[in-house]
């Protein structure tokens, strides 16, 4: 046979001898499945099948809802509020961006709220993981140190107002319900109008003043050993509205250098009289050095983080 042929078949021997050993691995292999994933909603003595199918809905909802939920119920709301303040009173837009401070004011959070962290996880989840405890109570552990933090950080006026409207809203809700032998009051008709138009104003006056008896009350926590704890429904409101108020006194005292600084380079241009020229573009870099040269991150981080240890 010509050499020059000889050699080619040689190779097409081989792969085919290949093939041939490949396919019959592949016949007498046995079958290959996948790990399969078993959701089973049968019925158990804990409970019947919708019971089940609720508690596996509920369980998704609250995962897809915890980071906002922990997000409202720790100090990230005074942080990201207080750093956008500066960044408004430093006349920047868009420096640091939105990630960065998000980022920021989220490794400030963690910072404040390890120990609440790690207590949830030492007294709440990890007994319940190992199933030493009930699920109500570790849920109940677990919700106890952010309830704690919270009633350190949330002003006794926010409480008493909350708790004032709570009861103010409620008691007309009971109100409303016709008691044994009264019959309802008509939908339509001039006492239903008349009534309204009575009780407006009275409901305006009662909210001023709960907000009277809620501002003289300022100045200290609710913590408090001799006064039962509020439910976590009057809690979240007051402490979120607590931290909204504290931010922007914080802010108001980022904002008064800044502000000087603005006041007096506008002087300056407008007795050189450069009217055209923008004060905010020329106090701009001042801002900044001046920041800088006071070590404004340091001082700022520090200033938040002692703000909640009281």
């Amino acid at each position: 046979m010509d050499m020059r042929f000889s050699k080619p078949l040689a190779v097409f021997a081989k792969c085919l001898l290949l093939w041939i050993t490949v396919l019959g691995v592949l016949l007498v292999a046995g079958e290959a499945h996948a790990q399969s994933l078993n959701l089973d909603f049968g019925t158990s003595s804990e409970g019947t099948l919708a019971a089940r199918l609720f508690q596996m809905i509920l369980l998704i909802t609250v995962l897809s809802l915890a980071p906002g939920i922990l997000i409202m119920v720790t100090s990230f709301v005074r942080i990201v509020v207080v750093l956008s303040i500066l960044r408004s009173a430093l006349g920047l837009q868009q420096a640091p961006p939105n990630i960065v401070m998000i980022s920021l004011a989220l490794f400030l959070t963690g910072f404040v709220m390890a120990p609440s962290f790690e207590t949830a996880w030492r007294e709440g989840v990890r007994p319940m993981m190992n199933e030493d405890i009930s699920q109500e109570q570790g849920v109940a552990n677990v919700v106890a140190p952010f309830k704690r933090f919270m009633l350190m950080q949330v002003g006794s006026g926010e409480l008493a107002f909350f708790d004032a409207l709570a009861a103010r809203s409620f008691g007309e809700a009971e109100d409303m319900v016709p008691s044994a032998g009264q019959s309802a009051p008509s939908p339509t008709g001039p006492p239903l109008a008349a009534e309204t138009e009575q009780q407006a104003p009275n409901s305006g006056a009662e909210l001023l003043a709960m907000i009277e008896r809620a501002a003289s009350m300022e100045g200290g926590n609710a913590e408090s050993g001799d006064q039962a704890q509020p439910s976590l429904r009057i809690l979240l409101p007051a402490f979120l509205i607590s931290e909204l108020r504290r931010a922007f006194e914080i802010g108001f005292l980022i904002f008064m250098p800044f502000l000087i600084i603005d006041l007096v380079v506008a002087a300056l241009l407008m007795s050189m009289g450069m009217m055209m020229l923008p004060p905010a573009i020329v106090s701009l870099p001042f801002k900044v050095i001046f920041f800088v040269l006071i070590n404004g991150w340091q001082l700022l981080a520090g200033s938040l983080v002692l703000s909640f240890a009281t």
